[in-house]
């Protein structure tokens, strides 16, 4: 299931400096969440599983099947919405994973996704939103439930804990300009990729053209990037946000979603 990727360059540099000791395994076969069994076959190339669990008073009782399994004590790996590239510390070492629905995308752009992760696995941030939340996602959801399905509020809570991390790793890819200049042309046309989506996506809220989770979810994700991200989102881009994490996100959900009845 799981085959070692050797690494060199600039992504051999990144990962000296921020998660030395993370494996890269190339995976099989595509995933959102890996099945436990296959999850545990991470012990044959890793010296430890640790599972994270957390309390059942965290997750209403409505939220996806996907939220409760990761608040179990079951050895979760992936959460949906992770993309082509998960990471977890949950082994020792960490390990970053690549799948392969990457197969074919630009080497710099799936380069790029893979330094992205190896920087997030050495912050001390958590690996998903509930970790960041904690016991104020109930409240969270309490701010989105007469606007957004369990589902919805999945997604902008992953959407908004996204952004959360995008202000932490967007220094150190904006570091990159000096001796890593292939990582910071990857980053920055990623970034300018999302512009002209970004452009007219405010007015595609307020017209119903997109919904609302899935407005946050994109315009989360270029926080990263350093580009101009817009109303209402424009508020998670903020030192405050940096600061306050889980409470602000709460407020902000208050705010913004009352607004749009």
């Amino acid at each position: 299931m799981f085959s070692e990727r050797s690494l060199d360059g600039e992504l051999a540099t990144v990962r000296e400096r921020h998660a030395p000791d993370a494996l890269v395994l190339d995976c099989e076969r595509d995933f959102e969440t890996l099945d436990p069994a296959v999850a545990e076959e991470l012990l044959l190339v890793t010296d430890d599983v640790a599972p994270l669990s957390y309390p059942d008073e965290w997750v209403p009782d409505d939220a996806p099947a996907e939220l409760h399994a990761f608040a179990s004590s079951d050895f979760t790996v992936g959460t949906p919405g992770d993309g082509g590239v998960a990471w977890t510390r949950q082994t020792d070492p960490a390990v970053v994973l690549v799948k392969p629905r990457l197969a074919g995308s630009p080497d710099d752009f799936v380069e790029f996704l893979l330094a992205e992760a190896l920087v997030a696995t050495g912050l001390e941030v958590p690996e998903q939103f509930l970790g960041f939340f904690e016991e104020r996602y109930r409240a969270f959801a309490a701010a989105t439930a007469d606007h957004l399905s369990p589902a919805g509020t999945y997604q902008l809570a992953a959407a908004v804990f996204d952004a959360f991390v995008g202000l932490q790793t967007r220094p150190v890819f904006a570091d990159w300009e000096g001796d890593l200049p292939a990582l910071f042309d990857a980053w920055v046309d990623a970034g300018e990729r999302l512009e002209p989506r970004l452009g007219d996506l405010s007015g595609e809220v307020a017209m119903g053209q997109t919904k609302f989770p899935a407005a946050a979810e994109l315009a989360c994700s270029a926080i990263k990037h350093g580009v101009e991200v817009p109303a209402p989102f424009a508020a998670l881009d903020t030192s405050a946000y940096g600061e306050y994490g889980p409470e602000y996100a709460v407020t902000w959900a208050e705010k913004t979603l009352a607004e749009l009845r």
